[in-house]
């Protein structure tokens, strides 16, 4: 059929169910996020990283979850790749890691889960000259990172805020990573392989990598006062506003106050929270004046930009940080699909020309 006319092709997959989950369930009308059963108000700030992994792997991975001694055999088998890891950009850092878990490795999502975050925290710190910090399997997996990270136990309100952000990170429904990983895992690869796949999808600026461009957007605005002629000439300009609009939500997205609200209680800078909620201010109004067809609220990566920032992480680090949470969601998923889905093979339709 040739480009123009009616087609009835989904772009982009839009609203096309392609598996049934009892993992996650994003209802982008009401402005709600359901992890396996409880609700993202239910879990975050109450809850611990290892419960909601506990909790999305259940009946998918034998056995008691112990990240803690996961992240010492982690840092154990990545010994000899860490040094290379430290010439490398962080996000391709853990590329490398998780590529190194074999595919046949005990406990492979435990160990996985914790290469992302032991690689990660070690790539920072030997690209800055420093040491690689090995883990502390008595603490838990976020007060564990921000420690190998920074080289001591950081104060309890950043783990707390740490923790809150791998909470609201975890899974988020059928999103481009995910998809990714449940292609993969369609095939029978190995968790290793369905992993590594899915962090490659958060290459793009549109899933997982919007954070860092969130900060330089803050910074080229410049004072408050420039905020809405600047974002507006941007819109004009046909530039993407980082940190609003996503693709689920029609309303704000859930997270984002979940975000923020931990931003505030931090109060490491009272000021760039001000800022930042003017500027956020500003560009909902270009928004809602330039494109009044669509909802464009903020979304998870506009003060989620603010939270990393406060808790130190560079600004290339944060699509790793990202990755630390999802990399649970995306096991979890790869184990439902491998346990009662098919081979996922979908159509295409053919508009290219025909042989003479």
């Amino acid at each position: 059929m040739p480009r123009g006319e009616t087609s009835n092709v989904a772009d982009g997959l839009e609203n096309v169910v392609a598996a049934e989950t009892i993992l996650s369930k994003v209802d982008g009308e009401a402005g709600v996020l359901i992890l396996r059963g409880h609700t993202l108000q239910e879990i975050a700030g109450h809850r611990s990283f290892e419960w909601v992994t506990e909790v999305l792997w259940q009946d998918f991975v034998d056995g008691p979850i112990d990240l803690g001694t996961a992240r010492v055999r982690a840092f154990e088998h990545l010994r000899n790749v860490l040094p290379i890891a430290g010439q490398l950009l962080p996000l391709a850092a853990v590329r490398l890691a998780l590529a190194s878990v074999p595919d046949d490795a005990r406990n492979a999502p435990q160990l996985l889960t914790a290469a992302v975050a032991v690689a990660l925290a070690a790539t920072v710190r030997l690209r800055d000259g420093r040491s690689a910090v090995a883990p502390d399997p008595q603490l838990g997996h976020a007060a564990d990172f921000l420690r190998m990270l920074k080289g001591e136990l950081p104060a309890q309100e950043d783990i707390n805020a740490f923790e809150t952000y791998l909470l609201c990170s975890v899974d988020h429904g059928l999103n481009a990573s995910t998809f990714t990983a449940r292609v993969v895992a369609s095939t029978q690869a190995s968790l290793s392989d369905a992993a590594t796949a899915a962090l490659c999808a958060l290459k793009g600026p549109l899933h997982g990598g919007a954070p860092g461009p969130v900060l330089d957007m803050l910074d080229s605005i410049g004072p408050v006062e420039n905020a809405e002629p600047w974002l507006d000439a941007a819109v004009m300009h046909g530039d993407r506003l980082m940190g609003f609009g996503h693709r689920m939500y029609r309303v704000r997205d859930p997270r984002c106050d979940v975000v923020k609200a931990v931003v505030a209680r931090l109060n490491r800078n009272a000021g760039r929270l001000r800022y930042a909620e003017a500027v956020e201010a500003a560009a909902l109004a270009v928004l809602e004046k330039r494109k009044p067809q669509r909802s464009l609220q903020t979304n998870h990566e506009f003060y989620t930009a603010l939270l990393l920032e406060a808790l130190g992480l560079p600004r290339d680090a944060f699509t790793g940080a990202f990755a630390v949470a999802r990399v649970v969601g995306w096991i979890a998923h790869a184990l439902e699909q491998r346990a009662g889905g098919r081979l996922i093979r979908p159509q295409s339709d053919y508009i290219g020309p025909m042989p003479a």
